[in-house]
């Protein structure tokens, strides 16, 4: 199994910056690509973006130029570095992760942490 811990969300003023992290435990040589999703209240959970194990990422559009993902495998944690916040970004973030099981691919998620852009 594979438990993902979200953490650093908080309170920020619009045009700010956050850095949000992701700790990976369990049986963490089994994860493939991670990623990080957001929902806001009364709205479908998006994909803000994705990390494969050797690096290659993709941005949702809304995020572009503004979010930065990164991995520390050593570390087992990935990032997500934010700036140029804006209101609309507000949202509880979740971590994912693909596991590579001997049956085949699981998904683990966190448990989301919040972030509050104010203007």
């Amino acid at each position: 199994q594979v438990v993902l811990v979200e953490s650093g969300g908080g309170l920020v003023q619009a045009g700010g910056s956050l850095r949000l992290s992701c700790a990976a435990s369990g049986r963490t040589s089994s994860i493939r690509t991670m990623g990080w999703f957001r929902q806001a209240p009364g709205k479908q959970r998006e994909l803000v973006g994705l990390i494969t194990p050797s690096g290659t990422i993709n941005y949702a559009d809304s995020v572009k130029g503004r979010f930065a993902i990164s991995r520390d495998n050593a570390k087992d944690t990935m990032y997500l570095q934010m700036s140029s916040l804006k209101p609309e970004d507000t949202a509880v973030y979740y971590c994912r992760a693909e596991v590579m099981l001997s049956i085949g691919f699981s998904v683990s998620w966190g448990q989301g942490t919040q972030v509050t852009v104010s203007s």
